[in-house]
């Protein structure tokens, strides 16, 4: 069966930077304060199934959307998910790590990797109340619940319409967040640099954030400001762009030093 294409909005030159939105908004919104960053990388923001231009699933499912990520990576690219992007970007990289030059993730949704914590229980458990009288709410009800509980600080206005009313209907049968269980082990081993962020406004957040950075090998830090809303927050920018930079530094050490080792007529891998 062929994929649907996703609608791919691209900006700016330099080192390809994939970039995944989550829930309710869209890439232009969720990814509007990064358009500054254009001027030395080559953003790449496609929207996920349902939102924009791209084909709606019959749900929203990180499962069934990362392969579609995945091939977005083409020949190589970094890769940076925010909140159920987050939670597709970790089963992107981990289908194709050879393709991630860098992961970086900000409070991604898979609440399971910290299960056992009160806090994070309590929220899993939450939400799946939400979730299954989500056909007895109200969109804007609803919305108002789950950005209550995840700590997003954009305003909810209170009346519905347009892209806002069809990504809260989006959410409304999304297959939940916590249900994932990336492949740690793969993310564990594969070579790129990963960075994990937090907003440092919830213990939930906090507790999914240090598990996720330890299970994977990734480094870790916060950005707060914004609540869940990380990637609006002052300082995200500069964040990110260290650790890109950084990471384009990595890979040019790491292919000098192969290149020295590599021995006459060898292929290229």
């Amino acid at each position: 069966m062929s994929r649907p294409a996703l609608e791919v909005i691209e900006r700016g030159s330099g080192p390809r930077v994939v970039l995944i939105h989550g829930s309710v908004a869209g890439a232009e919104l969720t990814w509007r304060e990064q358009r500054g960053l254009a001027g030395r990388w080559r953003l790449v923001t496609p929207n996920r199934p349902g939102f924009g231009a791209s084909p709606a699933l019959e749900r929203g499912d990180f499962e069934a959307e990362a392969p579609l990520f995945a091939a977005v990576l083409g020949e190589g690219a970094h890769l940076v998910g925010h909140s159920y992007g987050g939670v597709i970007a970790l089963y992107a990289a981990a289908l194709r790590p050879e393709a991630v030059l860098s992961l970086a993730v900000s409070e991604p949704g898979c609440l399971a990797v910290a299960a056992g914590e009160e806090a994070v229980d309590q929220q899993i458990a939450n939400g799946q109340r939400l979730f299954d009288h989500a056909d007895s709410l109200a969109p804007r009800e609803f919305l108002a619940l789950f950005r209550g509980g995840a700590g997003v600080t954009r305003e909810t206005p209170p009346t519905l319409s347009g892209a806002l009313l069809a990504g809260v209907r989006l959410l409304m049968r999304e297959r939940p967040s916590w249900e994932a269980v990336p492949d740690w082990p793969a993310l564990r081993r594969a070579p790129f640099p990963k960075l994990v962020l937090s907003g440092a406004h919830s213990d939930v957040f906090e507790a999914v954030c240090d598990a996720v950075a330890e299970r994977i090998g990734a480094q870790r830090a916060q950005v707060p400001g914004r609540g869940h809303t990380i990637p609006a927050a002052s300082g995200y920018n500069e964040r990110l762009e260290r650790f890109l930079l950084d990471a384009e530094r990595s890979s040019t050490r790491g292919s000098s030093a192969a290149a020295g080792r590599r021995p006459a007529g060898a292929r290229r891998s």
